[in-house]
């Protein structure tokens, strides 16, 4: 039974997504009641039948430990192929946990055809899901635009004024990457049935043909431009500051705190895994772009008024230590680049999670008309200069783990690209203390502090929660490290080899 938890993974959030839809025709808060239970049901799927059956196979010697696998077309080589390694079950749950606390908190904000809001997102979560753990280059992609079509409806029906504009740069930018990559499947595919006689999106079977194909540097640039474009890397940064600022809560959470983490996944797995080789020659310069958008992107939060703004930036800008330690080609860098992936997606998420708070209390994301807000809500201050402190890096949390890993990595790599990688660090210190000071300290510019009140119980237990799992992850970060060792692709599951 353990081979069909993978599918379950991806039909459970599916299918759960549309119950919720039916349910919610008869109340928005029934949708959301149907939603929080398919998210606990996902979490305790994964706890039971993955996570106890990984240890079991020795995941953290970076095998491959679960695998599916189902015929879809067999005449063009197209199967139904899930394989599960420590990298993957990292990323689940990181979605998993971060999917949670966008129901919870919709549950509040979306009233209006709540049904098919959660239907959507769940569908989101389905397609993360999908694309974290299909081996089979077809479904893979089928996944990579599954994940992105709810975000659309997402954004276009509940999102900010400033919507349509956003959606459209999401859609140009995400679709036309996402061609590239479709068209280097393609190309694989074909030098590889002209190798073998064989037609199949097999991740393993290609993975040889990717080492010895004279055109593999072009291949994998289709590849690293389409998860460069989702990470997102300097220059295809443009679509990411106004689609955060333009979504919804739940949905500003879900594209920081997960989504843009299958861009770092689709370049461990697909780029430098698949293409070790080619992916060493691009690294200099994707490092070089890695720092730039540190040091760039951390300017540019420094000089927004817009509190999203400002967290969407710094996304960006600690975004670029993921590429820094993946293209560092050291084990060290990469554990950071993974370490910060989990980090990230919880702080960010949590900030989220804060300037959607203040958004829905005082009307207005602008922090040049907030202010002294510490003394009206005192709670909320206090876990937002915790994740603040967790942003900058300090520690004995988890954000400094993945960067100081990652810089150490960096440095057997260049000295000079650790040395502006480290003065990115300065720029968010800056950032994130100005934030503070605008929006919680200062003169007080709200009118009254009473309407403001005490954050609901489900937001002290979003940011609670996400608290603790990132001071675990700075004071203990090894079984971490040890289990999201990724697997190569030249190594057959420990699963398949049973089922053969």
């Amino acid at each position: 039974m353990m081979m069909f938890a993978l599918p379950a993974l991806v039909l459970i959030p599916f299918i759960g997504g549309l119950a919720a839809w039916l349910v919610g025709l008869r109340g928005a808060s029934r949708a959301a009641w149907v939603s929080s239970l398919i998210t606990l049901v996902l979490m305790v799927v994964l706890l039971a039948q993955i996570t106890i059956s990984s240890f079991a196979a020795g995941a953290g010697a970076g095998g491959w430990f679960a695998h599916f696998s189902m015929a879809w077309v067999p005449m063009l080589g197209i199967n139904v192929r899930f394989d599960l390694d420590g990298l993957s079950l990292v990323m689940l749950w990181l979605n998993a946990v971060i999917a949670l606390p966008c129901v919870l908190l919709s549950a509040r904000n979306v009233a209006d055809r709540a049904g098919l809001f959660h239907c959507l997102l769940l569908a989101t979560v389905a397609g993360i899901n999908g694309v974290f753990m299909a081996t089979d280059l077809f479904l893979f992609f089928f996944f990579w635009e599954l994940m992105l079509l709810p975000l659309f409806g997402l954004i276009l029906i509940w999102g900010d004024a400033g919507r349509q504009r956003a959606v459209l740069k999401f859609f140009l930018f995400t679709q036309g990457s996402g061609l590239l990559m479709l068209l280097a499947i393609l190309g694989l595919v074909i030098v590889n049935q002209q190798r073998t006689g064989v037609i199949t999106f097999d991740y393993f079977a290609l993975s040889q043909t990717a080492l010895i194909a004279p055109i593999a540097p072009v291949l994998m640039l289709g590849f690293f431009i389409a998860f460069a474009v989702k990470l997102p890397m300097v220059p295809f940064h443009a679509w990411l500051p106004d689609t955060y600022a333009a979504s919804p809560a739940a949905v500003s959470i879900l594209l920081a705190g997960v989504l843009a983490k299958t861009g770092g996944y689709g370049l461990i797995r697909f780029v430098v895994m698949l293409f070790p080789q080619a992916s060493a020659h691009i690294a200099p310069l994707a490092m070089t772009l890695g720092v730039v958008g540190i040091l760039y992107c951390a300017w540019l939060a420094v000089a927004q008024d817009d509190i999203k703004r400002l967290i969407a930036y710094s996304s960006i800008s600690h975004l670029g230590f993921i590429l820094l330690g993946v293209f560092s080609g050291t084990r060290i860098g990469m554990e950071g680049a993974i370490a910060q992936m989990v980090a990230h997606g919880l702080s960010t998420g949590a900030l989220f999670v804060i300037a959607g708070l203040l958004e829905e209390r005082l009307g207005t994301r602008d922090m040049s008309k907030m202010g002294g807000l510490w003394p009206a809500m005192p709670q909320l201050s206090a876990l937002a200069m915790f994740f603040a402190a967790a942003s900058l890096g300090l520690p004995g949390l988890g954000n400094f783990v993945g960067e100081f890993l990652v810089l150490m990595g960096t440095w057997q790599v260049s000295h000079v690209m650790t040395f502006f990688a480290a003065a990115g660090l300065v720029l968010s210190s800056i950032y994130s203390l100005t934030m503070m000071l605008r929006v919680f300290y200062g003169p007080k510019k709200t009118e009254s502090l009473a309407p403001l009140g005490a954050p609901s119980v489900p937001h002290i237990a979003v940011l609670g929660v996400a608290a603790l799992l990132l001071l675990a992850l700075g004071v203990y970060p090894q079984p971490v490290l040890n289990l999201s060792v990724p697997a190569s692709p030249h190594v057959v599951s420990i699963a398949q080899e049973q089922a053969q």
